[in-house]
């Protein structure tokens, strides 16, 4: 076994490892933590698939935008844990139903290259050498499916805004300052002069008629 295999078979290790404590950690926190973790082992896979454009974009789109995102959703709204943790047994067979039935034809699909003979693999191993993949994906990006990669981008932008309204809502048991309000305050805003008689008091003025009287 050289190193290459030994490196993909640590990446691929802890990459489960960090998927399974995804669905299995208590603080949503940690749950997004773990699933950016799995991020950057996915894309030391597909480095060493010598997949540079997809490594990089992993890291950079889910990575550094989406998961930091998701991570600020999660931190500043005020998530009942208990009240989503409910009902987590009860669906728990048809979750898991479904999720074996998603792994088998991962496994079904992904078998079949490993069957794959050795000449036709070396052939394609030799062409990707003499062909950039970030030269064919930005091809195929910007001709066949840009329609798709337009509507992907408007998703992510709803999907950005939404968050934003969502953790600038106003809550009637937190104070905030308005900084723009402050700034343009007037005097006339903050002082005012009224006139007003003067008013002696109850006490003082019954001593006041005592002291006038013969």
């Amino acid at each position: 076994m050289d190193a290459k295999t030994g490196l993909f078979y640590v990446f691929a290790a802890v990459l489960l490892f960090a998927a399974f404590r995804v669905i299995t950690a208590r603080n949503p926190v940690h749950a997004a933590l773990y699933l950016v973790l799995a991020f950057f082992q996915a894309a030391a896979v597909w480095i060493l698939l010598k997949a540079e454009f997809l490594a990089i974009t992993l890291v950079l789109v889910y990575v550094g935008a989406v998961m930091v995102l998701f991570l600020f959703v999660v931190m500043m709204l005020d998530i009942n844990i208990d009240g989503v943790r409910k009902g987590f047994w009860k669906h728990f067979p048809l979750a898991g139903t479904v999720g074996a039935i998603i792994a088998l034809e991962m496994s079904y699909v992904l078998m079949g290259g490993f069957r794959e003979p050795p000449k036709a693999a070396s052939a394609v191993g030799q062409i990707g050498e003499q062909v950039s993949n970030t030269k064919e994906l930005g091809k195929l990006l910007y001709s066949e499916y840009i329609y798709p990669l337009e509507i992907a981008a408007v998703i992510l932008l709803v999907a950005i805004i939404a968050a934003i309204a969502l953790t600038l809502r106003k809550r009637k048991d937190s104070k905030y300052q308005n900084p723009s309000e402050q700034i343009r305050v007037k005097r006339a805003d903050r002082v005012s002069l009224v006139n007003m008689k003067s008013v002696v008091a109850a006490p003082a003025a019954a001593a006041l008629a005592e002291e006038k009287q013969p």
